[in-house]
């Protein structure tokens, strides 16, 4: 597709991979609203980057329905989605508690369907659209403490498979984005360390893959793809 004037919607954007996507698809001359719930950061990130921002919450359908209709109000049309907003939880079964359970499901997985499903709507009115969910490879294989993190993102992948198979007849490409670790505050939300290397994934090689799979012709898409660093160790 051509970049240069696409609308696109970023969920998770005030930070980490979904700032370097936004910063990614404004130099590739993109219009781009970036969404988040912390207003502050929400705004400086905007306001850094120049794009637009909405701040809410996507596991609140009230704040998606309404993100999305303002966003189509002011630009006209949807070219791009990409469900980026998410977090992790980590604990061992015998100690996970079913509300952090659900808390990492509403963000990572009711927040990615709400977002897609109301981003549809306009793809299939308009006849094309760009959906793109940020998976990871915890989506490909679990591990130890990995409950609610990994299996969050198995449903994830799943759903995509769906919303891929159900929108490709609406000129829709839906595709999932499989990062390895990357150097962000993730970790460090999750609570758990991440040793700094040069040899790790920034967010930018993750923002560089999308612009690169977006810009194939649209009678062509990668439906998913996996980003890992040549030699972290």
């Amino acid at each position: 597709m051509e970049l240069r004037g696409a609308k696109a919607l970023i969920t998770g954007g005030s930070a980490g991979i979904g700032k370097a996507i936004a910063r990614a698809f404004v130099d590739e001359g993109c219009d781009v609203v970036i969404t988040g719930r912390r207003r502050e950061a929400l705004e400086a990130a905007a306001a850094e980057l120049g794009v637009g921002f909405s701040a809410g919450d996507v596991g609140e359908e009230a704040d998606v329905v309404r993100t999305v209709r303002d966003f189509v109000d002011r630009h006209g049309r949807l070219d791009i989605l990409v469900n980026n907003a998410g977090f992790g939880y980590f604990a061992p079964l015998h100690e996970m508690s079913f509300e952090k359970l659900q808390a990492v499901y509403r963000t990572n997985v009711f927040g990615a369907f709400l977002m897609a499903r109301e981003a549809a709507k306009q793809f299939i009115a308009q006849g094309s659209g760009n959906l793109i969910n940020i998976s990871s490879t915890s989506g490909l294989k679990g591990g130890r403490g990995s409950t609610a993190y990994s299996s969050s993102k198995f449903a994830l992948r799943g759903m995509t498979e769906c919303w891929r198979d159900e929108l490709r007849r609406h000129n829709v490409r839906v595709m999932l984005v499989n990062p390895s670790e990357v150097l962000t505050d993730f970790a460090a939300t999750a609570g758990y360390p991440q040793e700094a290397s040069p040899k790790k994934l920034r967010p930018k090689e993750i923002a560089d893959a999308i612009v690169g799979a977006l810009k194939i012709d649209d009678r062509g898409f990668i439906p998913e793809f996996s980003v890992f660093a040549t030699n972290p160790f």
